[in-house]
Order: C-alpha cells, then structure tokens, then sequence
C-alpha cells in the first residue's frame, strides 16, 4: 500500500488553522513519557496519516490539531444538545484526538462528563463542486456534530467509526465544525478497562483521527471483502451512496491478477487463480483498486485498498480438535495486548509508536496479538495485516449488565455489530471474543452463536477465561459452544484447558509475571501476579513456562497460548515491555528463541 501525502495546499491550510488558534502550552509535566511524546508536543497535525488503508482515496484533509475546548460537569449537556455551545469566551485548547484526560491533549483532566469542541477550517478551491464527508474514528460515547451552528447528525457507540454528509451546511471561506461528546462512564455501555470496575486511567470525547474528504454524489461508503482459499476468489461487497457499477481490480506489485465488473449493493467474485496465501511468515497482501461509474460510463469514485487470501477453521489433528490456518494446525502463541498509554492513554502518540508494538511483538517471535478489551484505529490492523500477526479481538465489556437490562444489553449488542463490521475486512483477525473472565456477561451461549453466524469466516471464543468471575455478579461459566474451551490461568500454564470433541482449547491468558525497573513505573503502588528481581531471571522464568506450554500443546491438546501481557500499564508490572516502552525487561532473543521453538514445534506436528 502507498499512502499520499496531503497536497501542499493543504499543508497551508492547517498551518494557517494552527497559528489562528494559537499555540497550546503544556502547563504539566508527563507522569512517565514515552519516546514519543516530545515529538507529538511539536506536531502541527497529530497522527496525519489517511486513517483508513482498506478504503482508501487520495484527497482528504485531517483535522487532527488544536481544537477550543469546554469540558467537565459544569459544561452544557452534550447529550440531547439542541444547539451548539458558545465558545466566546472560551480561551483553553486540547489537542486532537487525544482524549482531554490525557497528558497529550494538553489539558489533563479528570474524567469528563459533557464536552465540546470546535474546530474552524476552510476548504480547498479544488473541492468546489463536490460531496463532503466528515468522518470520526471513534469518539466516546455519545456525539452529535454541528456545521455552522446546525445538526447534521448523532452517533452513539465509543470504539466504532462514522461519517456524516455535511455538503449542505457548507457555507464559502470560513466554516464551524462544533463536536459535543457526552460520556458518563457508568459501565452501562461497552467501555472495558475504561468503565467504573476497569483497572485504568477513564477517558472520553475524541480518541481517533477526525477527517474531512471531498467525493461524488455517487461515491464508495463501505466494501466487504471475503476470502475464499478453496474457491480461489474473493467475495466482494461494495456498498454506494446511489446505484452505479463497479469495477474491481486485484493486483499483485503493481500487475493485474484479475478483473471483474457488477451492480453495486450486490455481491460478486474476483478469482484470484492459485493464490499466494497470507499467514504470519508470509504475510502476503493482494492490492485492490474499486471504480465506479455511471450510466454513462463516467467515473465517479475510486478507491484503493487491500485483502490477504487466508481461512481459519477447526479441524482433527491425529483425532485432537485444533485450529487450522490454510490447511494447517499452526501453534498460536501470542501476547495480552491492552494498548494503554502513559501520555495518551487508549490513542498510541504517533504513528510510529502504534506500530512499535506490532514490530516488537513480531521480532520477539510471537506470531498472535489478543487485543484485550478495546479496538484500535484502522492503521493498527493494516501493521496487523502488513507485519504478519494473528489478531484475536475482544469486544469491550460493560460492567452493570444486570441493571437497565434492556437498554444496556441492546446497546451491547449493537456496538458488538458495529465493531465487526468495522474490522471485517482485516486478514489478521482470526477470532471474535465477545466476553472475557464473565465481565458483564450476560446471554453468552446465545451471543456466540450470532457472532459464529454473522461471520462464519472466523472463529469465536464465546467466554476466554470462563473460570474466572468478578465477585459483582454469578459466573456464566462456559457457554458450551463456540470454537474454543478457553482458561486462564496466573501464573500457570498447568490446569489449562483440554480439547473437548468440538472445541479446541486456548489458554487465553497465563503468566503475569512481573519485574520492577525503576524510572519507568507509573507513580502508584505497583503489583503484578508474581515477581522475579532480574531481567536474566525474569527471562530464564519464561522459557520455563513455555516449556510447559510446549509440553501441553504435544500431549495436552491445548492449541493456544496467551501471556500476559506486552507492556507494563499504569500499575500493572507484568509486561515484557515497560509501559513507556523504553526497557526490554527479558532478553528478547531468547524469548524469541523459545517462541519460535514451540511454533515449529507445533508445525512437526502437520507432519
């Protein structure tokens, strides 16, 4: 994938927002900063990259930058607002998309309950004439956007994206966007760590990319993309604003693989003869380019984007139920991924730094991410899918399940939906968690089974750690169903679970292990499951445990192995990272080293 560079008009453009809302001082110092947070304190346009590769146009302008803010309880209510707030005597800023708790944002408060942004921009010359979409990344959790002092529209739903049509509001030279956001944080909607029972830092408001992007009348507004290996096609979906037809294009370096044409709204195959498989040693991605055109043959958009040939299913390895990926029982051995940040809390600082963990997760010989109790930006999954890592996602728990019930279990289930639809297309996400260790559990045998039935092209593990329950509510235990009969065990790996005849089995989370590195420990009391005193000693540690691990895999069954976890997060100290990211705390070649020997480990056993 090649991703543009915005115009140089556009550059200006920004420049002359920037310096017409003024420099935002940082009036705090960072707790613990990364080796990315100067940067982002220099930056004119935060996290500037086009934020979403899988569908992909060339003219587009960020919005990321400072935006005039009014927060906190006593701002006005940002949930039914039936106009915009005032911002007249409003002289404090925050930096976007970094949510306002957060030290990156530049104000730092503590959780916030109404907020408000507004943000002025003006639109390039070129753009004359056309549709302007302005789209979120994600914002928590209620939002309802204005233009120029009018509603265009409301979203609900804290980790999904949106977009709205604000062509009509438009106005020449000088334009108002204003964002109200109104997050209560009561655990009542999907908010995982970030709810009242969760371990971490809240946050709230904006938390992702915020951009603008001119196109037709007739325009893409979503793709589906399906592998099919044994077809050897892909099934496509293209979604439009009106009905037009499509031509799509699958290429290979830049060479045509193949081509096909259909209607839009309905769904079509692009073969893809004797495909080049994507797995995580070979994670080999198809470029494609969809082209609509009217009933005359004008072209009236044009995307680009990408897919990657894989199938996970379960299938009997010498009479043993294990996961498939191409054909092939492959070791799934990977690491609790929360995605927490000391300066930026749920938004990684920089492009830079959200891949950082990918690449390191990578190089110390995993080949799978659990994504624990959150999603990420669409970037995250293309390092995913780019990079070559498995991604189990889990959905974000809520907390007081048994309390509004029709309400909070409605909204769960949406946001579930949305969170799928939304990442559907990433090759590297293999298995949908819909609930972790009972958190809010609630109806889980009948979720399971609509997740496997919405999308039967992956796996799902219904309840990862079943075992496990908070003392808030009765466990739900194991559902029975799904892909996986999932445990977890601290520090383990002994008393994971075993294979039944229909499941395989997952430790979906094991280790915990922790060490202390002075310097770069969030300033709170500090704990994690066990302790070693030593980086050599915390290392020789692990290697024992995956030796177990190894042990389970060949004469155990299990089939999956997740260690908590990848970094420190605030006062957790069992990462293999510490939370700002600046201190390896085991010897990464020799844990890779022992990662790798239990994955071939598992290959021999295809043989």
């Amino acid at each position: 994938m090649i991703f543009h560079k915005q115009k140089s008009y556009k550059k200006k453009s920004l420049l002359a927002a920037f310096l017409l809302l003024g420099m935002q001082v940082y009036a705090q110092d960072a707790k613990l900063p990364t080796r990315w947070t100067e940067q982002v304190q220099k930056a004119e346009v935060p996290l500037n990259e086009y934020p979403r590769p899988q569908l992909q146009r060339t003219d587009w302008l960020c919005l990321n930058g400072k935006w005039d803010y009014i927060g906190g309880k006593s701002a006005p209510d940002a949930l039914h607002p039936q106009s915009a707030a005032s911002f007249d005597r409003v002289d404090q800023q925050i930096l976007v998309p970094y949510c306002p708790e957060s030290f990156l944002s530049g104000i730092q408060k503590k959780q916030e309950i109404n907020l408000w942004y507004r943000r002025i921009f003006e639109l390039p010359a070129s753009w004359d004439g056309k549709e302007v979409l302005i789209n979120f990344g994600a914002v928590d959790h209620d939002a309802t956007v204005f233009i120029n002092g009018k509603k265009v529209g409301s979203h609900s739903g804290g980790y999904d994206a949106f977009s709205f049509n604000i062509t009509s509001y438009l106005i020449k030279g000088r334009n108002t966007i204003v964002v109200a956001a109104h997050d209560l944080n009561d655990g009542k909607t999907p908010s995982g760590k970030n709810g009242p029972r969760g371990d971490y830092t809240f946050s709230s408001g904006i938390w992702q990319t915020v951009w603008l992007e001119p196109v037709s009348r007739t325009h893409i507004k979503s793709i589906k993309l399906l592998p099919d290996v044994d077809g050897q096609r892909l099934k496509v979906l293209v979604n439009t604003s009106s009905g037009c037809s499509v031509t799509a294009i699958a290429l290979n370096d830049g060479r045509e693989v193949s081509q096909a044409k259909a209607a839009s709204g309905t769904y079509f195959y692009l073969p893809v003869k004797k495909p080049e498989l994507w797995s995580p040693e070979h994670p080999f991605l198809y470029d494609l380019k969809i082209t609509l055109h009217n009933s005359d043959g004008k072209i009236t958009d044009q995307v680009t984007s990408y897919f990657g040939m894989r199938d996970i299913t379960l299938a009997k390895l010498n009479g043993v139920v294990r996961p498939f990926i191409n054909g092939k029982f492959m070791m799934q051995l990977g690491l609790l991924d929360q995605g927490y940040w000391p300066d930026g809390i749920l938004t990684a600082p920089t492009e830079e730094a959200l891949k950082f963990d990918i690449e390191y997760t990578k190089n110390a010989g995993y080949n799978l991410i659990r994504k624990h109790m959150k999603t990420e930006p669409q970037r995250f999954y293309y390092w995913a899918d780019k990079l070559g890592l498995l991604v189990w996602q889990d959905m974000p728990a809520i907390w007081y399940q048994n309390e509004d019930t029709t309400v909070t279990r409605r909204v769960f289930r949406k946001e579930l939906k949305a969170i799928i639809d939304d990442h559907y297309n990433s090759p590297s996400i293999i298995t949908w968690v819909p609930f972790n260790e009972n958190w809010g559990a609630f109806d889980v045998k009948n979720l399971t089974a609509w997740v496997k039935q919405y999308d039967p092209s992956r796996l799902v593990n219904g309840n990862s750690g079943f075992n496990n329950n908070p003392n808030y509510q009765k466990a739900y235990g194991d559902p029975g169903n799904g892909d996986y009969v999932d445990t977890h065990i601290y520090v383990g790996p002994y008393g994971a679970s075993v294979p039944d005849d229909k499941r395989a089995a997952s430790l979906g989370e094991f280790g915990g292990v922790g060490l202390f590195v002075r310097g770069h420990m969030w300033p709170v009391e500090n704990n994690a499951y066990e302790y070693e005193s030593t980086q050599s000693a915390l290392t020789d540690r692990y290697v024992f445990l995956l030796d177990r691990v190894e042990q389970l895999m060949k004469y155990k069954g299990l089939s999956v192995a997740i260690y908590t976890q990848t970094t420190d997060v605030e006062h957790e100290v069992n990462g293999v990272l510490t939370y700002d990211r600046k201190v390896e705390k085991m010897e990464t070649k020799r844990i890779k080293e022992a990662n790798q020997a239990v994955i071939q480990s598992g290959h021999k056993m295809n043989q």
